[in-house]
């Protein structure tokens, strides 16, 4: 696949996409939403990647502006939140706005030490519209997302992590060695296990705690089923 405001590279049983807009912060716009919709569509129906790395060229992962598309970051989100396999953000500087409601929407994040996180939208008189107001909080906590997103700050990676945001805080010449062993680490595992685990957990977090072992233990099944135990 060839695009213009993204890459996609498939290496063995990993999948790489990135952002291809450096010139303009990574920002999302809706010629890169729909590209990327496309992509993440193709990875959907590849049973081949087990795992999908998302990075940025540059030395921003995504940064909007003012001048934000809430339709775009929905787009583009929701794209990749509704890949089966593992997601892995590989952020690789300022994840702002609409660029960290597109990292929310990944599985795992690890960032560089240098990098900001932060959702300025309150201070443009809007709010985030592309799941930062869902998903921050399932991640973070309902008190905290409240400050970050009410008072527009902007936190850095060690707060992030501090937070549970992201899971990991590298120097910035070592993210892609600590992202690479971390897909492969993943790719060794097994794909159905590991696809129905995530499902686990992303639609057990809205159920209650009967519902969600009920949900555990059919999928369990349904793993076993599928012949989920050979990796």
């Amino acid at each position: 696949m060839t695009f213009k405001n993204i890459t996609y590279e498939k290496k063995g049983k990993i999948g790489y996409m990135k952002l291809n807009r450096a010139e303009a912060d990574n920002a999302i716009n809706r010629p890169l939403a729909d590209e990327f919709q496309i992509c993440c569509q193709s990875i959907y129906e590849d049973d081949d990647v087990w795992v999908t790395v998302l990075g940025a060229e540059g030395d921003t992962f995504s940064a909007a502006g003012s001048e934000i598309d809430p339709s775009a970051a929905r787009i583009a989100s929701e794209a990749i939140a509704s890949l089966k396999c593992p997601v892995i953000a590989a952020i690789n500087g300022n994840a702002l706005g609409s660029g960290l409601e597109l990292a929310l929407a990944c599985d795992l994040r690890l960032a560089v030490k240098d990098a900001r996180f932060g959702f300025p939208e309150v201070s443009w008189g809007i709010i985030p519209a592309g799941g930062g107001t869902q998903r921050l909080p399932r991640i973070v906590g309902r008190g905290k997302a409240l400050e970050i997103i009410l008072t527009a700050a902007i936190i850095d990676a060690d707060e992030a992590w501090r937070i549970g945001l992201v899971s990991t805080v590298v120097e910035p010449g070592q993210l892609d060695s600590e992202v690479e062993q971390l897909a492969e680490k993943l790719a060794s595992k097994g794909p159905i296990a590991e696809r129905y685990g995530k499902e686990a957990i992303s639609k057990g977090m809205d159920m209650t705690l009967g519902q969600g072992l009920g949900l555990e233990a059919d999928l369990s099944a349904r793993v076993e089923g599928e012949g989920g135990r050979d990796v």
